[in-house]
This record gives C-alpha cells, sequence and structure tokens, in this order.
C-alpha cells in the first residue's frame, strides 16, 4: 500500500513539475488515482517559488522584481506546462467555428493572438498578486503562493471527476475515471493548504472554485467536455482568482 502512494506520488509530480522524480516502478499506475496527491506535487513547487521570495527579500528587491523572479521560477519548476493548457483552450474557443475544428486548434503546437493575449493576462495578474503580498510583508506572499499553488492543483481532480471527457484519446482521457476517495484527499489537503491565508481562506477557497468552475463549464458548453489543456487552463484560472480575492481582501 505505501509503495503505491508512493509511486501515485512520484507520478504527479512527473505530470505537474518538470522536477527529477526517478523511474517509475513497473507496475502500471492509474493517473486518476494519482490525484490525491496532485495538492502536495503543488506544495513542491509553491515551496520552490517561496523560496525565490525569501532570497529577493534577502537581496532587498523590490516587490515586482521579486514577483517577476518568483514566476521565472516557477515557470521552470513547472516547464510553463498549465501555462500551455491555458494558451491552447484561449486558441481553440477563440479560434474554432465549431466542436471539431476547436479542439483541432486546441491540439496545434502553434501559439495564436488569443492564447498569447490569455498569457500575458495570465502572468500580469498573477504578478500583482504576488507583489501586492510581497509589500505586506515576503512571508504572506509566500504562504500565499504555497496555498494558492496547493488548492489550483487540488481542484483539478473535482473536473477530472465530474467532468466527461472530450476526446477519446489524449491526457484528459488518460486521467478519467478519479475514485471518490482520491477525490476527498487531494481536496482536503488543497484546503490544509489554504490555511496558511488564515481568516481569509474561506473567501479564497471560493475564489479558487469560481475560477476553475467558470474553465470547466465553458469547457463543457463548447467542447462537451474536459482534455489535459482545459485541466490545465482550470489550475490557471483558479490560481488567479485566488490572486484577485487576497488582493481585495488584504
Amino acid at each position: 500500500m505505501i509503495r503505491a502512494r508512493l509511486a501515485e506520488l512520484q507520478l504527479a509530480i512527473m505530470l505537474l513539475s518538470r522536477l527529477p522524480a526517478g523511474r517509475l516502478p513497473e507496475e502500471r499506475i492509474s493517473l486518476g488515482h494519482t490525484v490525491w496527491a496532485y495538492p502536495i506535487a503543488g506544495l513542491v513547487i509553491g515551496v520552490g517559488g517561496a523560496l525565490s521570495l525569501w532570497l529577493s527579500a534577502l537581496l532587498g528587491l523590490p516587490a515586482f522584481a521579486a514577483a517577476l523572479i518568483c514566476l521565472v521560477a516557477l515557470t521552470f519548476l513547472t516547464g510553463a506546462l498549465h501555462e500551455d493548457g491555458l494558451a491552447d483552450l484561449a486558441d481553440g474557443l477563440g479560434g474554432g467555428r465549431d466542436r471539431e475544428k476547436k479542439l483541432e486548434i486546441m491540439r496545434d503546437s502553434r501559439i495564436g493572438s488569443y492564447g498569447v493575449t490569455a498569457l500575458v493576462l495570465a502572468y500580469g495578474l498573477r504578478a500583482c498578486g504576488i507583489a501586492t503580498l510581497y509589500t505586506h510583508g515576503p512571508h504572506l506572499a509566500a504562504a500565499a503562493l504555497i496555498a494558492l499553488s496547493m488548492a489550483s492543483r487540488a481542484q483539478i481532480a473535482l473536473w477530472q471527476h465530474v467532468m466527461p471527457v472530450a476526446r477519446t484519446d489524449g491526457m484528459g482521457h488518460a486521467a478519467h475515471g478519479v475514485p471518490r476517495s482520491a477525490l476527498t484527499l487531494a481536496l482536503l489537503y488543497g484546503a490544509l493548504g489554504l490555511s496558511l491565508t488564515g481568516w481569509m481562506a474561506p473567501v479564497v477557497a471560493l475564489c479558487v472554485l469560481a475560477g476553475g468552475g467558470a474553465v470547466a463549464i465553458l469547457a463543457r458548453r463548447q467542447i462537451s467536455g474536459q482534455t489535459g489543456d482545459v485541466l490545465g487552463a482550470s489550475q490557471q484560472v483558479a490560481e488567479i482568482m485566488g490572486w484577485i480575492g487576497l488582493m481585495a481582501l488584504i
């Protein structure tokens, strides 16, 4: 049992980051069973970003510079995996005339104007959130970063569980079939992460769910379900909405 859980954690880190995680065991691991470890992978990523904020504070850097350095660190840690999903979804939904065309555009590795715009806005809003909390104390920004990194990845499990797949292949299809126990554990870990934001946690949780839910509803209407790009985009929008909530409350 412990060996299986460790293998699932290892796979979650490999799926959601570019961190070295060693070799997987030879036994087949269901992607749907790994979702409980998504927030744990988010914790590792968030700690990496928090360390960059600590270093910026040590060097006496201004808030916006610290925020940009933090985003560079996070991009390095994740390989811009979720950002790629956001860009692909924006291009597909913005440029496709019908469901089939939208899915075709999303599969194209090239990026269009909708994708570029989405990335600029996403990075800009995240930088504003990090910088705003950094001005109130680097420790607050670091705690919020870890909290949102965990919660925004925990909510991915929810959409994997409740949404049908839009394709018969690809990451979204392979990761479909989330056990309720794994989903419950993922959401519990996400909630524990949000506790780092103190009294603001309930509002931030609603913001995170609203952001991811908006992406899920849009994808359900436009392409009839979820794909890997949809799940990645939900992480980005959920995190952004969390930062917006924190900026409004701080």
